[in-house]
């Protein structure tokens, strides 16, 4: 149970400090960099004694951890634009929801069983993102575009989240769990670069680092690594059957990160946001006590 609440925790700060990003106005793309570099450092500090960069291109789940620090990257671009786009509460909603797509593959790929304790509780939970994450209706202009962000978000989310429980489950052992987060964010941060880069020759002006955003991917970076490594331990450690685990990570992230929003940026919730947050505590007590593989 260790490895998912602190899991959730970490998830939950990487919120607040996304605030903090915009209240003082750092570049994303510029802080993001440095997110991944900061979260590569932290894995290669804290797992310098398993790490062996020559047997990493031997991993199975080399490979995969590149196509995984591409789509961090990719995907995370794709929510900044749709926040400017359509507000943050879409992305909140596309975001979170998507965590339908790893929980029919587990369903589907490892044959996990279902029950109607289970398929209530998972219910109950996409409802409560759902209204947790609305907020105020704004009048926005739509065009062709701004109408496919929120799906490609939807789907480039629970992508991530499903590509990471096959590795996880089928090429990432116990003792590589750390490696393999490194290695995904080192993929991050060269990706990230090479989108900076390119960015920088097609507006033809230097777009110089400023210290506040590397302060600000430093910051970003220590919850975001360990996000990563307690998720990837928790679905190791089978404290609830992957379908559930997901929906658990995903649904107490959203209640605790609106909690933090609440305490310490004073944001303001509506009737829905409540009965959301309400719904969300009841799918995680339903999920809780009638799952019959927890263990301590």
């Amino acid at each position: 149970m260790i490895y998912l609440a602190l899991s959730i925790l970490s998830s939950s700060l990487i919120y607040l400090v996304f605030k903090l990003l915009g209240k003082f106005q750092v570049k994303t793309l510029h802080a993001l960099i440095f997110n991944y570099i900061t979260a590569f450092l932290i894995g290669l500090g804290t797992h310098s004694n398993e790490f062996q960069l020559h047997r990493i291109f031997e991993k199975e789940w080399f490979y995969g951890s590149l196509i995984l620090g591409f789509l961090f990257i990719v995907v995370f671009s794709l929510m900044v634009k749709t926040t400017q786009e359509l507000g943050m509460s879409v992305v909140s909603v596309a975001s979170k929801m998507s965590v339908a797509i790893p929980v029919l593959f587990v369903i589907w790929y490892y044959n996990e069983p279902l029950n109607h304790y289970k398929i209530a509780g998972i219910a109950l939970a996409l409802v409560a993102v759902l209204l947790v994450s609305i907020k105020k209706k704004t009048n926005i202009k739509l065009g062709l575009f701004s109408v496919l962000l929120p799906f490609l978000v939807f789907f480039g989310s629970g992508i991530i989240e499903t590509s990471i429980k096959f590795l996880e489950q089928d090429y990432v052992s116990h003792t590589d769990v750390g490696n393999f987060s490194l290695v995904i964010f080192f993929f991050a941060a060269c990706f990230g670069f090479l989108f900076w880069f390119f960015k920088s020759l097609k507006a033809k002006s230097s777009d110089r680092f400023q210290f506040k955003e590397i302060l600000g991917g430093i910051a970003l970076g220590i919850p975001n690594f360990y996000s990563i490594f307690f998720f990837i331990s928790a679905l190791k450690s089978e404290v609830f059957p992957s379908s559930l685990l997901f929906v658990v990570n995903n649904v107490s992230i959203v209640v605790l990160s609106t909690l933090l929003g609440i305490v310490f940026f004073k944001e303001k919730l509506t009737v829905k946001n409540w009965i959301g947050i309400a719904v969300a505590v009841a799918s995680i007590a339903l999920i809780y006590f009638t799952s019959d593989l927890i263990v301590a």
